[in-house]
């Protein structure tokens, strides 16, 4: 069916899409620019100065300073990858590395180009929202974001909030979920003497995985810096697997899942005179990738097809934070593409071949005023506008305003952190064909106390309230025979108590612990389900029952200096969940699906002079595929898996550069593990990575 475009937006697609690549490129066009500009300025400088003689040089003066931890400062549970930690975990993407933080179980369909989702403490992926550098990433058509897109080559830091981010100072989207991921993409840092820092890096391995990567980083000024960078991705995504049907086995190898994809980053960032701060970023992601499909029935062999082009320019402008008045600003636009082809579904017009046109307008307007030393308020508010179109049959067209005001106050009594916050949203759907969902208003409070135990601020008992609410996407509301626009959204409480412990020693053998404990206990309202409709090819959404989650939570971590040139890390994270389902008065005594009752992960760092060692191992427990209430309820169990992954690095100098050579044994026992029912995941594979600085 051919495509009637009917909104402003997606007339626009082809100059906008021309426009974001002229902006990408524009940048690193400018950082030239101003680099010669800027290198000229100092020549001139250097020649004016011919009274240099009479400069009076004064001694260099080093400070050193321990950073406050934020896991020991926030009042709401925070878990923090970030540096050589992060860069040494054998984690491809940020969904790997998110694999070792508690509450978190991952959604993977399997290989590089598998999609890569998680769901935190229970409540559903769309219940997670994603920060990119302090902007978030939406997706209003099925409200997921891949977190598999996302590689570590360009990421410092990757922090999972429960509840929200601490600071009351930031746009009301941050207040607006029930837990945030926040990705730091690498900001310039440049000893003094340097202009340029170039990172060459490449890996390999199995399933014939080629990633070559850039990551360009270059001082324009003394206030002023650029970034680029840029990634290729080729896998084929084949890879061997066990199968039973219950009366034989047989190896086989998981076809259909290659991917070849692009990405490119190219940002400025700056401050002003005055100390505020500004950044620019414009982001490209293009994919080819293949659909491998369910293992079911003896079916081994896929031909669908997916397309993904992402696309997006961001904007923030923030003031000097240490003044009384504060103010940050922030304008996105994104532009998002998606193609899905099923050869193996015939339609009257031939091959099933759906497309998809998202477009995104976002600003931000955040106010925070000092009214005395201990007290703080904060007032923010937001613009979205998401719009979609498709080449679905009867489709409606739908286009969505969102509108959120913020009312956040923080209050600091000696040991004592009180915040509060007020978050109203107000949604209007409107759709160009049929009927749409309507205006949407709700009101979220978040209540959140720590309170330091000890005078030096190492012991903190903290807890939280928050009450929130996922909207419906547009997939849930408009999709072709299977949307309902009588939804009604989601509403989640959530209940948490903790205590967090976390001290640098002196002592030369035992240099560094910390320990993290929660309980909590969250609610989900009005949950969205799909269920059959008049037959298996109809689905319809509905909202049915109630979710009652009690969890519980451990992170500890350690530093051991064991020897002069010997320094040792160890992790360990556990997880108990308890998440029960209701509806019509019958509790289904067992998890909701894939939410295992026992999960965690012990890490095991080395570095000894030019040697970096690591270990890992993963546990997920029990878990059902679907809701049972039946005492019998083996037919539906998705078995327990773990896996041991190691990885050795070796520092080096090539032509005096700094060099790093990885090798990665992944899955090292050869498991055979399923994350989602009848979806094999690889057994044992390798990687080799080898990083090149400039």
């Amino acid at each position: 069916m051919k495509l009637t475009v009917r909104h402003t937006f997606a007339t626009r697609n082809g100059c906008i899409k021309g426009l974001l690549w002229f902006v990408s490129f524009g940048i690193a066009i400018a950082c030239s620019c101003l680099k010669v500009s800027a290198q000229a300025a100092v020549q001139k400088k250097d020649t004016a100065q011919t009274d240099s003689d009479k400069i009076n040089h004064l001694k260099q003066v080093e400070i050193r300073a321990f950073k406050t931890d934020i896991r020991n400062t926030s009042p709401t549970p925070v878990q923090v990858l970030k540096g050589e930690q992060l860069q040494r975990l054998n984690s491809f993407s940020v969904a790997d590395a998110m694999r070792f933080f508690t509450g978190v179980q991952l959604k993977d369909y399997g290989g590089v180009g598998g999609l890569k989702t998680i769901n935190v403490r229970s409540l559903g992926t769309n219940h997670v929202a994603v920060f990119y550098d302090g902007v978030q990433l939406s997706n209003a058509q099925n409200g997921q974001v891949d977190l598999g897109r996302f590689s570590l080559d360009n990421i410092d830091e990757i922090a999972l909030f429960n509840g929200q981010q601490s600071d009351i100072f930031q746009p009301a989207k941050a207040f607006s979920a029930a837990s945030a991921i926040y990705l730091q993409s690498a900001k310039p840092r440049f000893e003094p003497g340097e202009h340029t820092h170039i990172r060459l890096n490449y890996k390999t391995g199995s399933m014939g995985l080629v990633n070559p990567s850039l990551l360009w980083q270059q001082k324009l000024s003394k206030t002023i810096s650029s970034t680029i960078s840029a990634e290729y991705i080729q896998s084929n995504g084949r890879y061997k697997f066990r199968y039973t049907n219950g009366v034989y086995d047989t190896t086989a190898v998981r076809n259909n899942g290659d991917i070849e994809a692009y990405r490119l980053e190219a940002g400025l960032r700056g401050t002003t005179p005055d100390s505020a701060s500004w950044a620019v970023k414009a982001y490209s992601y293009n994919s080819n990738r293949g659909l491998p499909g369910a293992i079911v029935a003896n079916k081994f062999n896929y031909s669908q097809r997916q397309w993904d082009r992402d696309q997006f320019i961001q904007a923030n402008y923030e003031s000097n934070t240490r003044n009384r008045y504060s103010f940050k600003a922030i304008a996105k636009y994104s532009d998002n593409y998606e193609r899905y082809l099923d050869p193996e579904f015939v339609t009257t017009a031939g091959f099933l071949d759906n497309r998809f046109y998202q477009h995104e307008l976002y600003t931000s307007i955040a106010n925070r005023y000092r009214i005395l030393p201990v007290w703080n308020i904060a007032i923010a508010a937001d613009f979205q506008v998401n719009d979609l179109d498709a080449n679905l049959y009867r489709f409606p067209y739908p286009t969505r305003f969102t509108e959120l005001v913020s009312l956040a106050s923080q209050l600091r009594l000696g040991r004592l952190d009180l915040q509060a916050s007020l978050l109203g949203t107000f949604v209007n759907d409107k759709v160009h064909e049929y009927t749409g969902a309507g205006r949407k208003t709700a009101y979220t409070p978040t209540v959140t106390a720590g309170w330091y135990l000890l005078d030096n601020n190492d012991l903190m008992l903290r807890a939280f309230y928050k009450n929130i609410f996922r909207l419906p996407t547009f997939n849930d509301l408009y999709y072709t025979l299977i949307g309902n626009t009588q939804l009604k959204p989601e509403y989640a409480s959530q209940y948490d108590i903790g205590v967090t412990y976390n001290h640098q020693f002196k002592n030369q053998l035992f240099q560094s612990f910390s320990v993290q404990a929660d309980v909590y206990y969250n609610q989900v309202n009005d949950k969205i389900v799909a269920i059959p409709g008049l037959n298996l090819f109809r689905w319809v959404m509905y909202n049915v029952g109630d979710v009652h989650i009690k969890g519980a939570e451990v992170n500890i971590q350690s530093g051991w200096n064991v020897a002069g040139d010997t320094y040792i890390t160890a992790g360990v994270n556990y997880t108990y969940q308890q998440a029960f389902y209701k509806d019509g008065g019958i509790t289904y005594r067992y998890n909701i699906p894939y939410v295992p009752m026992h999960s965690g992960s012990f890490t095991l760092g080395a570095d000894y002079r030019r040697f970096q060692f690591n270990y890992s191992y993963i546990y997920t427990g029990l878990r059902y595929n679907e809701l049972s209430n039946d005492t019998n309820h083996g037919y539906n169990t998705v078995e327990p898996w773990y896996t041991h992954d190691l990885s050795a690095s070796y520092l080096t100098k090539i032509y005096r550069r700094k060099t790093k050579l990885t090798i990665e044994v992944n899955n090292l026992l050869n498991q055979d593990r399923e994350i989602i029912s009848n979806f094999p995941m690889p057994r044992r594979f390798y990687r080799l990575k080898l990083s090149y600085n400039i």
